[in-house]
């Protein structure tokens, strides 16, 4: 609109400057108007849009005589078609408008077009990089946007992996535990008729122990709280100890030379040892279990948790503890394996980690 309203300052006699304000009235009306309609259309409608306002532009040029107003009303146009129009053709736009002045004077023909061609030129570049910056705007919100979904998927992540190591901390702890209560509780039972009442408080003081111990494993997955062993071997002697009290002659065999393990590592053999023992003492109707924790090689560790019992059913079920060894296992790197020799029914539960 001020570029319209110029248009009297410059016009070349009054006679003109009616049809020049009307004619330039519609370019204005059309540049508002149709502008907003053919934005966001196919490219054939701002063509022509392009196309009538150009026909418009120079109409008003010729028709005020050469005013800088309608010089303006062109420029405005070139700043439109870098918004509606591929920047090949608005750059095409910026070069036709200069063509403008081919009706004045030789002399001004040549500064006056290159004057234009230097405003057109400016125009598209100012407008292609607002155009860009604008775009980058956009794309930088829906990066954003992404990011956000990326970190809250994140965060669901991590939630269900800490709720699985919490959910197999309690399993291999507190279920341990409370296998051997149970166990003495049996064992005690058994012992009320023969009227041994040291024999049965001896028990009792067992069951309330471990009982102890199953509370303090709740405590610590509750917490979140990882316990470290610095020493894994006194943790598995501590192991077939109550193996061996709960009624498994239970023993414990270090081959080559300890050396410490990461946290992790240590955790995971420690938690494969107890889960091995549990299922002996729950399905094996063993006597005799060996844990055999293997150092020497330098890669590996390996542990084998190895009972004389009754062997594994022809289909053995993967239950809850088993698969949280295996996810164990995979989150270090190990292996697991269990298997048993139908002749003698030994069944051995053998996992190999890095370390």
């Amino acid at each position: 609109m001020v570029a319209y309203l110029t248009l009297p300052l410059g016009s070349a006699s009054s006679a003109e400057l009616a049809p020049t304000l009307l004619v330039g009235l519609a370019y204005s009306a059309l540049a508002i108007v149709g502008f907003r309609f053919v934005e966001g259309r196919p490219v054939g409608w701002a063509a022509g849009y392009v196309g009538v306002q150009l026909v418009l532009g120079f109409a008003v040029f010729s028709l005020s005589g050469a005013a800088v107003g309608a010089v303006l009303l062109l420029v405005v146009l070139v700043a439109q078609s870098v918004l509606l129009l591929p920047l090949p053709a608005a750059i095409g736009v910026a070069v036709v408008v200069p063509l403008v002045h081919l009706g004045m004077q030789w002399p001004r023909v040549l500064g006056e077009a290159l004057s234009t061609l230097a405003v057109s030129t400016f125009t598209v570049v100012v407008t292609e990089l607002l155009v860009r910056e604008q775009r980058a705007r956009v794309e930088l919100a829906a990066a954003h946007e992404r990011l956000r979904g990326y970190a809250a998927q994140a965060e669901q992540l991590a939630t269900t992996q800490e709720r699985n190591r919490l959910a197999r901390d309690i399993h291999d702890g507190v279920g341990h535990h409370l296998t051997v209560v149970r166990m003495l509780l049996e064992a005690a039972r058994a012992v009320i008729p023969t009227a041994d009442p040291d024999r049965l408080d001896a028990m009792l003081a067992q069951a309330q122990d471990q009982s102890g111990r199953a509370l303090a494993e709740v405590r610590r997955s509750v917490a979140a709280l990882r316990e470290h062993r610095p020493v894994l071997a006194d943790a598995l002697r501590t192991l077939a100890a109550e193996a061996t009290e709960a009624g498994v002659l239970t023993e414990l065999d270090v081959r080559g030379t300890a050396r410490p393990l990461r946290a992790d590592v240590d955790e995971s053999l420690f938690r494969a040892a107890q889960e091995g023992l549990t299922n002996v003492r729950k399905h094996a109707a063993a006597t005799r279990t060996a844990v055999v924790l293997d150092f020497r090689d330098d890669d590996h560790v390996r542990l084998e948790v190895r009972d004389d019992g009754r062997g594994l059913a022809e289909e053995p079920a993967d239950g809850f503890g088993l698969a949280g060894l295996r996810e164990r296992m995979a989150n270090v790197g190990g292996r697991l394996s269990l298997g048993s020799t139908p002749t003698d029914g030994v069944t051995t539960l053998v996992v190999e980690v890095p370390g």
